[in-house]
């Protein structure tokens, strides 16, 4: 009997801590396992170790022992007996295997399953490893049907970018210190390494860039150099392909040279040399990745040459020996961009810097655009510089990391943000252009073979990679639709969740379902009709901070004043962004009417009082989107509770700790937002809910002793405008207040400040009965960006459920302050079932 089987319950794994992400190949019960039939024996067409080939047959011996107990053995000829056999074309043909298979593209593979015969066949070594990883996940997730399929990627370039640093820090990175760095030296063990490279070659991932793009020249030491073969060594047997981020002043920084001009022959020379240094240890190097001219990175324009003179000086010096240059788009001023110039857009940078450039590039240079016009943001449009890019090659850029969108500490499943890019039409020339099939394929401007996907990932030393189970939802999405951007997002959730949790119909549904409403939550109650991520662009970018994206150079502008808001990107009145697209695009983008209400604001300048298509006012949609994100939020804790007992303990409670610190900075969030924008345009809310709020007691209102009353700022992270904070950095304080609430069974919700620099002890109370203690210490069990303020970042909640209370009982809290971290406190909420607060 074949078939995928689909079970109620598995029964309970033991503790993981995620290591081992999708690759568990957790042992299958008998029941379902007796039904594979697989054969007797591996054979592996390749006999040196470091062949992704050999790697293949390795990591089938140890999945098909994992997934069914079966210990096959590995040899590396043909021979008589039902085997699964794995090769290249090539291999496949010398060993006389007769085979037909359709045209394979290169990483492409041919998957056969039929009785009790296997071939696994690659156009080269990477394609056959792929497959054999195609064939572990069928089995991992009880698909035991016959087969016989060929698939090929839909891009050359499948490229993650690591932004890890000399020094061992990550930039944007939230699970712990880099994996290749530290002390300006590369790590010896390459453990880890060699972990990271398994998880991409199973999502068919070809292709790393390992440090920071904000780069440091002291990689190119000798000593560096060597430590980069090692890396390469680590990961070449599961193809893939190292290539390193360089700083355009090396030749000056860390050459000695007086000038880093991209067309002065010592300069020329002296890349020529490098290059050549880098090849000498790692032959097979992929390349080059250059910011350039961006955010203080140094670059071309600073000698007056061209962006594509700086990028083929490294393409040149890359070609003989195979290398490619990505050469990142994102290039804008952030110095001298002022928003009392009507006209003033960072959203133009991209298409400005680079549309009089197409076709000077070399051939082995690729542009790589980030996905959207400014960066990583909850909801962008698509980037209008792939219709530019006719005779240059380009790849688009998209961030795994959650820098604007929850720094892997709220869930958010970003495919389905992809997808709003990817299946774009830009309608160049009037012709269909679909981003993912039509341009980042290369077939809309015959660029087949250096196009593709880059995606900053920023793994680190956790155990999770990620910082957080659920993120890596994320990554292994990546790696599925980078191959084939037509993968539907839902389906590739649940191969992930089924391999990562196991089988059982409920957890799957909670996962799928919990994850596909994560984006528009979070979109909903951060910031929505295309207004942008409302968070801190001027510091850590995770919490709320509208305020930050205005009255500065950087150009991530709302415009809101009193009466309006948005930006006016129209050709017409604006910025003229709207006009950068191809003529049906821009006709759409340019009008009110014909914009989609979740752009709006992207380009166009409106009343708070604008109606929108829903028949929502403008300002009516922000109070209402906030709350309606923040009560989906809400749900992930208690959805996630229903899987007790059918996940091993240690992921759920990692888990369960995650989605409840979520559920309460999503109300951080959306009291901010909401708070900010009534006291801007000083419009009410039609419901009555912002900045009424029946179930608080505000801590200033409290009787206080050893606290002091204190505004924060930015003001609107405060319900009521005010906490309050301990009067010294060690002293002992308590805050209580008598309950005028009818008898009943409530939830008790403490809203807390929890500071990095410091942990304060806290312990609530009820008629003096403690009803449970905590400390701030979320620096140690969360990975966002750290603070040292009382802000939207440090804000945050603890809630004790299920609390019998009756009028005239006595809540206190009892606080210790410990460094920086004063004890703040700002209000206790206290819940009737089913309310969100």
């Amino acid at each position: 009997m074949r078939g995928l089987w689909f079970l109620a319950t598995l029964g309970l794994a033991a503790a993981e801590d995620g290591l081992n992400a999708w690759l568990r190949y957790a042992r299958l019960p008998d029941k379902i396992a007796r039904h594979a039939l697989v054969p007797s024996a591996i054979v592996a067409l390749n006999t040196t170790e470091s062949s992704p080939v050999y790697t293949a047959g390795q990591e089938l011996q140890k999945g098909i022992s994992g997934i069914l107990g079966q210990k096959l053995k590995v040899s590396h000829e043909i021979n008589d007996c039902p085997s699964v056999v794995v090769g290249t074309v090539a291999a496949f043909n010398e060993s006389g295997i007769a085979i037909e298979t359709p045209e394979l593209e290169e990483d492409g593979f041919w998957l056969s399953v039929k009785n009790d015969k296997v071939e696994i066949v690659g156009q080269n070594e990477r394609g056959a490893l792929y497959g054999a990883f195609e064939y572990l996940s069928m089995l991992g997730q009880a698909n035991f049907t016959e087969v016989a399929y060929a698939t090929n990627p839909s891009a050359a370039i499948r490229w993650v970018n690591q932004w890890d640093n000399m020094d061992g820090t990550i930039e944007r990175g939230y699970a712990g210190l880099s994996i290749f760095f530290a002390n300006n030296t590369v790590l010896s063990n390459m453990t880890r390494v060699s972990q990271y490279a398994r998880l991409l070659a199973s999502i068919r991932v070809n292709g790393i860039i390992i440090n920071n793009v904000n780069a440091n020249a002291i990689l190119l030491s000798d000593e560096n150099m060597a430590g980069l073969a090692r890396i390469a060594d680590a990961m070449r047997p599961w193809g893939v392909k190292v290539g390193i981020s360089l700083n355009f002043a090396s030749p000056q920084t860390f050459g000695g040279l007086d000038t880093f001009d991209p067309l002065n022959e010592t300069v020329i020379a002296w890349w020529g040399n490098i290059t050549d240094k880098l090849y000498a240890q790692v032959p097979d190097l992929a390349g080059y990745l250059i910011k350039a001219n961006s955010e203080g990175q140094p670059g071309p324009t600073t000698y007056n040459r061209t962006l594509s003179d700086g990028a083929n000086l490294f393409a040149r010096a890359a070609k003989p020996h195979g290398g490619i240059v990505m050469f990142r788009a994102f290039v804008y001023d952030y110095q001298n961009l002022n928003e009392s110039n009507w006209k003033d857009d960072r959203a133009n940078a991209a298409v400005d810097f680079f549309r009089d450039l197409d076709g000077k590039f070399d051939d082995n240079v690729i542009v790589q655009v980030k996905y959207g016009p400014i960066d990583f943001q909850v909801r962008e449009p698509a980037s209008p510089l792939f219709a530019h890019l006719k005779e240059t090659a380009s790849a688009i850029e998209v961030q795994i990391a959650q820098e604007y969108l929850g720094q892997q500490c709220h869930l958010v499943y970003l495919p389905p943000l992809w997808k709003t890019v990817l299946d774009f039409d830009l309608r160049v020339d009037g012709e269909k252009s679909v981003i993912g099939t039509d341009i980042l394929s290369g077939k809309r401007f015959n660029k087949k073979g250096l196009t593709g996907y880059a995606g900053v990932v920023n793994v680190g030393q956790n155990a999770t990679w990620l910082g957080t189970h659920l993120s890596m939802s994320n990554l292994y999405a990546f790696g599925r639709i980078a191959w084939d951007p037509t993968t539907n997002e839902v389906a590739v959730l649940e191969d992930w969740t089924r391999l990562t949790f196991g089988l059982d119909n409920t957890v799957r549904e909670t996962i799928t379902r919990m994850s596909m409403e994560s984006w528009p939550a979070y979109e909903n109650y951060t910031g929505n009709l295309g207004i942008q991520t409302l968070t801190d662009i001027t510091g850590p970018h995770y919490g709320p901070n509208p305020q930050s994206m205005d009255n500065n150079p950087w150009g991530q502008w709302t415009r809101a004043d009193a009466f309006s808001i948005g930006m006016d990107r129209t050709v017409n009145n604006g910025t003229g962004y709207s006009g950068q697209y191809p003529d049906e695009v821009a006709a759409m983008f340019e009008e009110i009417e014909t914009t989609p209400d979740d752009l709006l604001l992207w380009f166009h300048h409106v009343p708070y009082t604008h109606v929108l298509k829903s028949g929502k006012t403008v300002i009516q949609h922000f109070y209402d989107a906030h709350y309606a994100g923040a009560e989906t939020a809400a749900t992930f804790p208690t959805q996630w509770s229903k899987l007790r007992g059918l996940i091993d303990k240690q992921r759920f409670d990692e888990t369960l700790f995650r989605l409840t610190y979520q559920a309460g900075h999503a109300i951080v969030w959306r009291d901010s937002i909401n708070q900010f924008y009534n006291s801007l345009s000083q419009i009410a809310d039609a419901h009555d809910r912002v900045n009424n709020h029946p179930y608080r007691i505000e801590a200033e209102n409290m009787t206080l002793t050893n606290y002091r009353v204190t505004a924060v700022n930015p003001f609107e992270v405060a319900s009521n405008l005010h906490i309050v904070q301990t009067i010294g950095n060690s002293t002992a304080a308590s805050a209580k207040a008598t309950l005028n609430y009818p008898a009943g069974v409530y939830d008790l919700a403490v809203a807390y400040y929890d500071l990095y620099e410091g942990k304060a002890s806290y312990e609530l109370f009820l008629n003096d009965r403690s009803l449970g203690k905590w400390v701030g210490d979320n620096e140690d069990k969360l990975g966002f960006t750290l603070t040292r303020g009382i802000d939207g970042h440090s804000a945050t909640r603890i809630t004790f459920k299920n609390i019998a209370i009756k009028k005239g009982d006595v809540v206190r809290v009892d606080t210790k302050a410990n460094g920086r971290e004063t004890a703040p406190l700002d209000y206790i909420a206290v819940l009737p079932p089913g309310v969100v607060d």
